[in-house]
């Protein structure tokens, strides 16, 4: 019902300005007669004072002329009315010039009368235009009310729309869109369309204003739709953001929030994952782990780097095909790096642990075999050196069983599931891929 009355109100106060046409030139037009008599003056005079006789609103308006200069005397109520007097006359055959001496009423009778006039004035126009008035907000009404039904078909813009954002924001656009064509066919049919325009264009001046003070927010929104049509990650994938690694919780209309690895939620604006470079660890199960192993210079590098990738061809978890790889790499003259890699499945196996086992079961034959670089010796020679103590090698430390299972950690998982409550919110769809 406010609108309804705040668009009434704007028709009723702007109803005159439908009937002013566009301004015109005041000032006489053509060229100048050389023939000049006191007949043409009382020409003009006459013509003058006939159309002054049959307009009330310049009944205390007199002329006089000479030599084709018209000049005007008198009071009126209000300047548009000596405007108009001053376009009637220029367009007098033979007037050459308008002397203006035409000054405002100061009677308070006189103004306030005038004012009755023009206020019944619109009120008969008001009146005479309550018809169409009627039919525009009738249809107009009709119009709202459909869009009103159409957008509350949540069954139809569910099976639509890909999740409950993209359904609330169609919902919107709908109710938002009929509102404007109800206006739009509402002022039409009541005769406003100069106001039709001035609100077009006073529309486009708001919406280019605001774009510019809640560019943050239309920026966020946009990033919001746009991913939740895209969909580049699911509930309980691994991803990284901005340096920022873990399972992914829920994506809502402000935000997506991820539990990383230590057990933190963390917020991150959807324009930011938008924008940023994003990696998916989930979105390929398959995936490679590297180690660096550094080992003796004076030892058979190439049996050890064989050792290496048969060492990694027997570890249940890592995968036949692809097939690991290793290289030596030097890092300087008093030792060799063997860079050794194998693939995972991260559908069964956690990755950091998978990646951490085979460092410690590749570090453990090495050792075996002699390969490792020897611990450094430091022997201190004193005034009365005593007899040297045979040197104590560490014993090989046996590889840890409790260790050997990469599996993922389930109360990890469990933490993952609790972290998402079904409240509505949620724009991922669990089954998308």
């Amino acid at each position: 019902m406010i609108r309804f009355a705040l668009i009434f109100a704007l028709i009723f106060m702007t109803a005159p300005a439908f009937s002013q046409g566009p301004p015109e030139n005041l000032a006489p037009t053509g060229a100048i007669s050389t023939h000049d008599d006191g007949i043409t003056d009382l020409a003009i005079l006459n013509r003058i004072s006939s159309i002054l006789a049959q307009l009330p609103d310049f009944d205390k308006i007199t002329a006089q002329v000479d030599a084709g200069i018209v000049s005007l005397s008198g009071e009126v109520t209000e300047q548009p009315t000596v405007e108009r007097l001053k376009t009637l006359i220029a367009r007098v055959e033979g007037v050459v010039a308008i002397e203006d001496r035409v000054s405002l009423s100061t009677d308070l009778g006189t103004r306030l009368e005038s004012v009755r006039e023009r206020f019944q004035s619109r009120l008969t126009q008001v009146i005479a235009g309550l018809p169409f008035m009627g039919l525009g907000l009738t249809v107009g009404a009709v119009i709202v009310l459909a869009g009103g039904w159409l957008s509350r078909r949540d069954r139809t813009l569910a099976s639509i729309a890909p999740n409950p954002f993209i359904a609330g924001f169609l919902a919107q656009a709908i109710r938002l869109c009929t509102w404007v064509v109800a206006l739009v066919v509402a002022l039409d049919l009541m005769g406003a369309r100069a106001l039709l325009g001035t609100l077009l264009g006073a529309a486009g001046i708001f919406g280019l204003s605001l774009s510019f003070a809640a560019r943050d927010t239309i920026e966020g929104f946009v990033a919001t739709m746009i991913l939740s049509l895209r969909q580049p990650f699911n509930p309980n994938d691994l991803i990284e953001v901005n340096g920022q690694r873990g399972r992914v919780i829920r994506l809502t209309s402000r935000g997506t929030t991820l539990l990383t690895l230590d057990g933190n939620h963390i917020r991150i604006p959807n324009q930011i994952i938008y924008k940023a470079t994003l990696t998916n660890y989930t979105l390929n199960p398959e995936r490679r782990f590297m180690v660096n192993l550094t080992i003796d210079p004076a030892a058979d590098l190439g049996r050890a780097r064989d050792l290496v990738l048969r060492t990694l061809a027997n570890m249940d978890f890592v995968l036949k095909r692809p097939e690991p790889i290793a290289w030596l790499d030097a890092e300087g003259p008093e030792h060799v790096v063997i860079r050794a890699g194998g693939w995972v499945s991260q559908d069964g196996t956690d990755f950091d642990l998978a990646q951490g086992e085979a460092f410690r079961l590749l570090r453990y034959e090495l050792n075996a075999k002699g390969y490792l670089l020897p611990e450094p010796v430091h022997r201190i020679r004193l005034e009365q050196p005593e007899e040297e103590a045979p040197l104590r090698t560490r014993p090989v430390r046996p590889a840890d069983r409790r260790l050997a299972d990469p599996a993922p950690d389930a109360a990890f998982e469990e933490m993952v599931e609790r972290g998402r409550v079904d409240d509505g919110r949620d724009l991922l769809s669990p089954g998308s891929r």
